[in-house]
């Protein structure tokens, strides 16, 4: 009869088998990233972060991104979605700043499953549209069963270069991305499994491009988007106030999803 080994880790259907643990391994992609931050009201973001944060600054950071020669995928692609805050944990061990995944969309299984049960980021499936390029202007839009409900523009100024590129690469080089893993019970109400998560990551930005940015989010109906339609209608009833950061980066990410942990 099939027994875990205490060594590996699985996913479901854990019966089939897993991989051997290895807490040094780090997924490894290229990326071509498109970030768009902008201030909203902080009573209003403040919703939607748990108990035992405090929001730094009421921003919204939304992250396009396409990942391709992704090693753990054999060389495969993905799009995401990374909707952001910036945040800072109080816990009674660990003292943590970072940024607190409100939601990620991606379009394809395998990382949505892995990051949801290994690394507790909210992962949910929507279809990302590759940007589309008439320098200097690039867009994606994001949709769901047909229903798009936001869109992402983007009309490059200027490349960034000397000590502003330096200071860009210093900031991606090392990013705590925070999430809530939460598994609710089987057949009751409330939570199996209820913990604040850091997964680190990192880029190296080998090029990066400013300019002017502008996103809108779509509200959506039951019918439209029946199980999804509550999280983007959220999303935008928050107002944008101002846009604070627009930039367009291109580089390698690096994934320590066996490095993630636990913070209390």
């Amino acid at each position: 009869m099939f027994q875990p080994r205490s060594d590996y880790t699985y996913l479901m259907p854990a019966h089939f088998g897993g991989a051997k643990f290895d807490p040094e391994a780090i997924v490894a992609q290229r990326s071509t990233s498109l970030a768009i931050g902008y201030e909203t009201e902080r009573e209003s973001l403040e919703h939607y972060i748990p108990e035992g944060f405090e929001l730094l600054a009421p921003e919204v950071q939304v992250s396009f991104s396409k990942f391709t020669e992704i090693n753990w995928m054999q060389g495969g692609q993905y799009n995401l979605i990374n909707v952001a805050a910036p945040v800072r944990f109080h816990g009674e061990k660990d003292q943590v700043d970072g940024a607190y995944t409100l939601v990620v969309w991606e379009n394809k299984t395998a990382p949505i499953l892995g990051g949801r049960e290994q690394t507790g980021i909210p992962k949910i499936y929507a279809d990302i549209e590759d940007l589309h390029i008439v320098r200097p202007h690039y867009a994606t839009t994001v949709s769901y069963e047909g229903n798009t409900f936001l869109t992402m523009d983007f009309e490059a100024t200027g490349a960034v270069t000397d000590g502003d590129l330096e200071a860009l690469k210093a900031q991606f080089a090392s990013m705590n991305t925070l999430g809530w893993r939460y598994v609710p019970k089987v057949g009751a109400p409330g939570a199996e499994l209820s913990q604040f998560v850091l997964y680190p990551q990192g880029m190296e930005v080998e090029s990066a491009q400013v300019g002017v940015g502008t996103l809108q989010w779509t509200e959506q109906t039951p019918m439209q988007n029946p199980v999804q339609y509550y999280i983007i209608n959220s999303l935008a009833a928050l107002p944008v106030k101002r846009v604070t950061q627009a930039v367009l980066t291109e580089g390698r990410a690096f994934l320590h999803a066996m490095g993630a942990r636990v913070i209390e």
